[in-house]
């Protein structure tokens, strides 16, 4: 790997595990959340931020892999619009106090995920991959999401 490929991953690393942890850090779950009746399934609040970040982390690597491949490309493209709705959800849930609102979000996410996964998977094996773990989080975030939604 080259210096410039190099310094594109940790940025884009960076950006994704810094973005994350800047929206989450302005959207603090409060006495709202707390309020709320949770489903059996609601996992503990400290697993959150763990998981969190090595999702990140896989995001903003397969991000650098498809930026360096095709800057501006329809991967590129779809990479940056999920993580522009990642970062939408927390407001939308935590401040905004709309669970019908972040699971509209959260939705569109996860299309843009499996989009990304399906386009992804004959140009970029790995990012595809790198992808199917966040796949799988986001989709039990909807049913927890939905959960919640209903609950409340």
């Amino acid at each position: 790997m080259n210096k410039k490929n190099a310094l594109t991953l940790i940025l884009f690393i960076v950006l994704t595990v810094a973005g994350g942890n800047l929206v989450g850090y302005l959207s603090i779950p409060g006495a709202w959340y707390e309020g709320l009746q949770k489903p059996w399934f609601n996992p503990p609040n400290w697993i959150f931020g763990p998981v969190w970040t090595v999702l990140y982390v896989l995001v903003g690597i397969a991000g650098a892999r498809v930026f360096i491949r095709e800057r501006g490309g329809s991967l590129t493209r779809l990479w940056f619009l999920q993580l522009a709705l990642n970062f939408a959800w927390s407001p939308a849930f935590f401040l905004m106090q709309r669970p019908d609102l972040s699971l509209v979000v959260l939705l569109g996410m996860l299309v843009t995920i499996l989009l990304f996964i399906a386009k992804a998977w004959n140009r970029d094996r790995p990012s595809a991959l790198l992808f199917l773990p966040y796949a799988a989080w986001v989709s039990f975030a909807g049913c927890l999401n939905a959960a919640l939604w209903w609950l409340n």
